[in-house]
């Protein structure tokens, strides 16, 4: 039985970050290709409604409706585009405006008389389903809080009615991308983790080492932890750079502590540097590794993990199919610890099932790599 040799070990290790050094590829990986993804998620993916370009046509020039219009046109959410019907529909034919209110002629005089409803017509693009319920939710809120202010003005008894007060709890803001970014980091740390080091061990078949690496005394122990180590500080260091960059430049609230980070970071790196090996070890080619890794890895962290789509509106085998994705609870942690802090309550589980994987993945690599030329 070979025993492990730390000096091999040393050796190994070295002779990888060399070759990690020397490689322009793997810088571009480990650091430029994070700062894209990062600043396309944060700010290319976006999904805080500002600024929409909403027609108004204003068929009655009475007071109540000017007074209506007003409170539409000083809406931050809105760019309030006049118009009569028929121009407003060619606008909205050529998606130059996303929707548009009508107020009828009648609208003032039916709110004189002190009626409950008063016919206001909105038309949205349903092309774009979330952006019209927006719109259309948005027109019901400023009905009622116009209705509201309007009957305080004429001091009308509005005891019995129901004022609703929101509060956005772990994001006041409501800042779509403190949200996003979490998942844009696990997006990131599967590209690092597992694309990274699926072309390790095939790199080495295909450039004729391996050989040279087998009739070495290198146990296999020594082999794959010299394939680990110096990815493991590579994906750490671009976890430091990528986590600083979000919450400094971003403006991303981070509120968990940097130890639970380190923690969760490496037992996620380990999972994916397991599933890199295991492709690698199998396919000893660098172009089946990638795309095998794109498959298993980047596509499915992307689509289901959580990270830009509700898990919970998906059918329900993908959503059991999300439970055995390590990218998942990844995407869990990191937005716990950013928005809401050290809640272990979440934080255990998710830590327990990457360890697992871990020890599942790093177990198939070990059972998988073999001190002989076959398969």
């Amino acid at each position: 039985m070979k025993f492990m040799s730390r000096r091999r070990l040393t050796a190994l290790c070295l002779k990888e970050t060399r070759q990690i050094l020397r490689d322009p590829s793997s810088g571009i990986v480990a650091f430029a290709l994070p700062m894209i993804l990062l600043v396309i998620f944060g700010y290319g993916l976006n999904l805080d409604t500002t600024r929409l370009r909403m027609g108004l046509c204003n068929e009655d020039k009475g007071a109540a409706a000017e007074s209506f219009t007003a409170k539409l046109t000083g809406s931050t959410y809105f760019e309030i585009v006049p118009g009569s019907r028929a121009e407003l529909d060619t606008l909205l034919e050529t998606g130059r405006i996303r929707g548009y209110a009508v107020l009828a002629q009648d609208f003032s005089r039916i709110i004189e008389e002190g009626r409950a409803t008063a016919p206001i017509q909105v038309v949205t693009d349903g092309a774009e389903p979330n952006t019209a319920n927006f719109i259309g939710a948005f027109m019901k809120n400023a009905w009622q809080e116009w209705r509201r202010t309007r009957a305080r003005d004429l001091g009308h008894d509005t005891a019995m009615g129901v004022e609703i007060q929101v509060r956005y709890w772990y994001n006041p803001a409501a800042i779509s991308r403190h949200y996003l970014i979490p998942g844009s980091i696990t997006i990131i740390m599967t590209v690092i983790g597992a694309m990274l080091t699926s072309l390790v061990v095939a790199r080495e078949w295909e450039r004729g080492t391996m050989e040279a690496l087998l009739a070495s005394p290198v146990t296999k122990a020594e082999l794959l932890l010299s394939k680990l180590i110096p990815y493991y500080v590579l994906g750490m260091i671009s976890m430091s750079v990528v986590a600083l960059c979000a919450v400094h430049i971003m403006g991303v609230p981070f509120r968990g502590s940097v130890g639970a980070l380190l923690l969760v970071t490496t037992v996620f790196l380990l999972s994916m540097l397991g599933i890199g090996l295991l492709i690698s070890s199998v396919m000893r080619n660098q172009f089946d590794s990638a795309q095998t890794t794109l498959n298993v890895a980047f596509l499915p962290a992307v689509m289901l993990s959580g990270a830009f789509f509700v898990i919970s509106s998906m059918p329900a085998p993908l959503r059991a199919l999300t439970f055995l994705l390590p990218p998942r609870y990844l995407v869990s942690a990191l937005q716990t610890l950013f928005l809401a802090g050290d809640v272990w309550e979440i934080l255990i589980p998710d830590i327990l099932f990457l360890s697992a994987t871990s020890v599942l993945f790093l177990t198939l690599t070990a059972l998988k790599t073999r001190r002989r030329l076959d398969s």
